[in-house]
């Protein structure tokens, strides 16, 4: 049997350490990864390997020549003008693969049974066996559901929190027949698991998945990286050592000099032709390569030294990485989480901080305290988008240099010269932040319309309008006070999608910045009358006359979050008598309590001043609370039905779109009015993606999120909500009192439960496991469904907290009660006993 080993990985998120090596060939106790990736196949009697390789392929082909000296036969396939994707290259080499073969990572450290995995696959008569393994965060993974045959039912490339349905995740090894290659095009980018294993599920191939005992460790980032070593030192994997044991735990190569006075504890890892210094301490899970001195008195707590890194004398290392031919002068200390590129310079007691990075060749001057990559910018992140754009804490997280460089680093990803709206609340913190935006914008050659403060609904319809590439608007989180929220549109004024966050970050991690002349900085220009435009398309989509007519008396509370008040303006066109509360700018925002206070006291108003309803706005414009007649609040799921209640009565026979976990209330009304309910995602992108895509929607979001009316524009939108809701009421002649007394009686209860990271795919595989498949929907988290009574449970794991939603709808309060109580108590004892620990117990929020 051949083996196609994928070499052609430039390890980006391991850089600096792949500034000058593929990332098959980072050393892994002192040998490349793509060698024991080699003994691993020779172990299972597999030795024709051709490796594909595209990043800086010399570096392999030097390495192992025609593999004689390793024990197999090598040859290489070289992707010489553009990378072909993972089955791309594959395909490029398909007369060479005649007979089942194996595809296996390069840039993995595993010791499965091979043997067993093709056994299995021959077994199944499988056109595609993937290997499987269980991981504890599967969100970095391509996660995979099987049958009880092991057939693969389905697969999803690197979910997001939400979307996890497994902890069974794709390992890149794969047991493949030639005819499977019959499928993928010629010299075309393509990808096992976006392409090539979506189109043989649906021509209903064979294919299955393996899931692989032992070990796996995918080396795709620096913490996994220093793991690797670590587990394979503990031997918790099946791995070959470059060196003979010279005594338990310790291995040691030829020709290496240890001092009688250095301590040793193991297990350790000491190259050959090295010097081990008087009076140095090694702690357990070092490992240092060849050619490597260590001078007197110096404190190795777990570093990883490659290759002739010289260390000076009382040296201080902590769990950090330093590569091949760097020196670490005297008293210097690198801490932990630390990488330090090849052939650099760490001056005497200088001090590299944690997970500071410093790309090769660099200097460090003597007694210089490095706290930032020594590159430009500060310490990188893993991810910077979350569920709803990037956020983080106000002038500590959101920092002005990190605005500067997100500005650039998404400049970058477009063409000079395009042009970027940006836009912003009204809070000082918030200006910061865009202006720091816009400088980085403008250093990469990217224009700039600056909207300054304006209501989001306001920036997202004027995207389009002014004919921009995207936008970007920054405001203080609407549920977290102390939080900064940069939301990032495309040119329809939608969130950007995934990829190209992806492409963001992956320009930002990189530090792939372009870098503009002088004559072609971007520029910046005040966009005038973004008033006039609003209105424009605010008139377009109301019956004007019917809202005159009404003579409308409506109480606005604007909880100090927006001044300027927009709406009042322009409803004062129609003749609607709008009275306004605390319009004034605070540049605080308000606590839950404080916000409670306000909308008592707007009820009060409402109901003294015989007012038609009020409303309390809040996140910039797009979210808010209903007050009836009578003062009481509409809000929650009665909000939502409310809505969908009175946009489906004037439109009969459409289309609303809400989130998963919306009460199945819309579902009643929609049927009343021969409507189609279209549920989505938890998350405000997919919301606006599908009301944008689907055809005949009226309305789409929910209370927690805000409203979108997509013939207005893409987003959430407050204000127009309230007209739209002034123009229904008087045609419909209905009061909000009349309309949510009809509206149906379902009970919807939700429960919060603390649920660590590493147990929410395990979790979400176990339900799926556990329950009959005609009884789930995937939509986002997992719906169990009693088709029956049109009851339901829903556990959604959060997206940006360690936590998980239990939700359940019935008409029948007893129903949702009890399965409440029941999956509580199950998703609880399935964390106790994934933890191994007692629990605090949770909170709850109905």
């Amino acid at each position: 049997m051949r083996a196609v080993l994928m070499a052609g990985g430039s390890g980006t998120r391991l850089r600096p350490l792949t500034c000058d090596l593929p990332k098959p060939m980072v050393p892994v106790l002192n040998r490349p990864i793509a060698e024991h990736i080699i003994n691993l196949l020779k172990r299972h009697n597999i030795t024709e390997v051709i490796a594909t390789l595209y990043y800086l392929p010399d570096v392999m082909r030097d390495y192992f020549q025609d593999g004689s000296d390793f024990g197999v036969q090598m040859t290489y396939a070289v992707e010489e003008e553009q990378p072909l994707g993972t089955a791309g290259c594959v395909k490029n080499i398909a007369e060479l693969l005649d007979d089942t073969f194996i595809v296996i990572s390069g840039d993995s450290i595993t010791d499965f049974d091979l043997q067993a995995a093709i056994e299995f696959h021959k077994s199944r008569k499988s056109k595609a066996t993937i290997v499987l393994y269980r991981v504890p965060n599967p969100v970095e993974f391509g996660v995979v559901i099987t049958d009880e045959q092991m057939r693969i039912r389905r697969f999803l490339e690197k979910p997001s929190t939400s979307e996890i349905f497994s902890d069974t995740v794709n390992t890149g090894t794969y047991i493949l027949e030639p005819s499977v290659l019959d499928y993928l095009p010629e010299n075309t980018e393509s990808d096992f698991s976006k392409d090539l294993f979506p189109l043989l599920l649906d021509k209903g191939e064979p294919m299955y998945g393996f899931v692989a005992d032992g070990y796996w460790c995918d080396v795709g980032h620096l913490d996994a990286y220093r793991e690797s070593h670590y587990d394979a030192l503990d031997r918790k994997v099946e791995i070959d050592f470059a060196y003979e044991e010279q005594r338990s735990g310790l291995w040691v190569g030829q020709n290496t000099s240890i001092d009688p006075t250095a301590k040793i504890e193991t297990p350790a890892l000491i190259g050959s032709n090295c010097r081990i210094g008087p009076g140095v301490n090694i702690e357990a899970g070092t490992v240092i390569g060849d050619n490597v001195t260590v001078g007197a008195y110096a404190d190795l707590k777990r570093p990883i030294l490659w290759n002739g890194s010289i260390i000076g004398d009382e040296v201080h290392l902590r769990a950090c990485v330093i590569s091949r031919g760097t020196r670490v002068d005297r008293r210097a200390h690198v801490l932990e989480g630390a990488v330090v590129g090849s052939l650099s310079t760490v001056g005497e007691e200088a001090q590299i901080s944690p997970s500071v990075r410093v790309w090769p060749s660099k200097k460090i001057e003597s007694g210089a305290r490095l706290n930032m990559n020594l590159i430009w910018g500060s310490t990188a992140q893993r991810n910077l988008f979350g569920q709803r754009g990037v956020q983080g804490l106000a002038n500590i997280d959101i920092t002005p240099e990190f605005a500067v460089k997100l500005g650039a680093a998404y400049g970058s990803t477009l063409k000079p010269g395009s042009q970027i709206t940006v836009s912003r609340d009204q809070r000082s913190i918030s200006r910061m932040v865009s202006r720091s935006l816009i400088a980085g914008l403008m250093s990469v050659g990217v224009h700039v319309q600056n909207l300054e403060a304006t209501a989001i609904p306001i920036a997202r319809l004027v995207v389009p309008t002014l004919a921009v590439t995207g936008g970007i608007h920054v405001r203080v989180h609407p549920d977290r006070p102390d939080y900064i929220l940069l939301e990032i549109f495309d040119s329809h004024g939608i969130n950007i999608s995934k990829a190209k966050e992806k492409k963001i970050e992956g320009a930002y991690f990189k530090e792939d910045l372009r870098r503009s002349p002088i004559p072609d900085i971007g520029n910046v220009n005040y966009p005038s009358q973004l008033l006039d435009l609003y209105s424009v398309g605010f008139e377009r989509h109301l019956n004007v006359q019917a809202i005159r007519n009404s003579g409308a008396k409506l109480v606005i509370d604007y909880a100090y979050a927006v001044s300027g008040a927009v709406l009042p303006v322009l409803l004062a066109k129609f003749g609607c008598d709008a009275v306004v509360l605390n319009a004034s700018l605070n540049q605080m925002s308000l606590s839950a309590d404080e916000r409670e206070g306000l909308l008592t006291q707007l009820g009060q108003v409402v109901e003294a001043l015989k007012a038609n309803f009020g409303v309390q706005v809040s996140a910039n414009g797009e979210q808010l609370i209903l007050v009836d007649e009578s003062g009481m609040p509409v809000r929650g799921e009665t909000l939502t039905a409310l809505m969908v209640s009175v946009m489906l009565t004037a439109n009969p026979r459409s289309s609303v779109v809400v989130p998963v976990h919306t009460s199945s209330a819309v579902e009643q009304i929609a049927r009343r009015h021969d409507g189609r309910v279209i549920r989505t995602k938890a998350n405000p992108g997919a919301l606006m993606e599908a009301s944008q895509t689907n055809p005949n929607v009226v309305l789409g979001g929910s209370e927690e999120m805000g409203f979108i009316f997509p013939q207005l524009h893409p987003g959430f939108d407050a204000m127009f909500c309230i007209a739209k809701l002034i123009e229904m009421l008087t045609i419909q002649e209905r009061s909000l009192g009349q309309i949510k007394s009809e509206l149906p009686r379902v009970c919807h209860k939700t429960y919060t439960m603390r649920c660590p990271w590493t147990v929410k795919g395990a979790l979400m595989r176990h339900l799926v496991e556990t329950h009959a498949n005609e009884d789930l929907e995937l939509i986002d988290g997992v719906k169990i469904v009693d088709r029956h009574t049109d009851s339901w449970v829903l556990i959604l794991p959060d997206a940006g907290e360690p936590l998980v939603h239990v939700f359940a709808n019935s008409d029948d309060r007893n129903w949702v009660d009890e399965n409440l109580r029941k999956y509580r108590t199950y998703v609880q004892e399935f964390i106790e006993q994934e933890q191994g620990l007692e629990l605090p117990k949770a909170e709850s929020t109905v």
